[in-house]
């Protein structure tokens, strides 16, 4: 089975698990850039990101190579912005024909996050089930055995041994 790992990361948590995440599953990495850049610091970075986030926005981004015909499972990171995954996502999502895919998700977030930010992305998708769930709070500053023990875990899961 072909897998990719498709993933936005403004503050590198979510690029740092995507790389894991490939790792450990002999992933493709597809990192999305927008091309308006979100800012990273201060009161603008909540209010344009959640903003976006909130609204439903899909900004436009730079140019990406896919081939959905090449994958089997397609892997979504996201930071957790406003309680729901990123716009470069939802661009993605809307670029893509993903229909016959198998898809799971990890998410990044620096709280509890809300617990409907995966139902959020499975609406977007217009699918009922992800293969599978991750959500870690901080996990490039807070790295922590438990947070690899999740990670691989959550690579089992996706390759069938648990």
């Amino acid at each position: 089975m072909k897998t990719i790992v498709v993933y936005y990361s403004l503050e590198e948590n979510t690029d740092f698990v995507a790389k894991k995440i490939a790792s450990e599953l002999n992933a493709d990495l597809l990192r999305l850039y927008p091309k308006k850049v979100y800012p990273k610091k201060g009161f603008s970075k909540y209010f344009w990101g959640g903003k976006s986030a909130v609204m439903g926005e899909s900004p436009e981004l730079e140019q990406y190579s896919f081939n959905a015909q090449n994958y089997d499972l397609v892997i979504f990171g996201t930071p957790v912005w406003a309680g729901t995954f990123t716009p470069p996502l939802r661009t993605f999502i809307n670029e893509n024909n993903l229909s016959d895919k198998k898809i799971a998700a990890f998410a990044c977030q620096a709280g509890e996050g809300n617990p409907k930010k995966f139902t959020k992305l499975k609406n977007a998708l217009g699918i009922e089930n992800l293969e599978a769930e991750l959500a870690l709070i901080n996990p490039k500053e807070r790295q922590s055995d438990s947070n690899e023990k999740k990670i691989i875990e959550f690579c089992q899961k996706l390759n069938g041994d648990k």
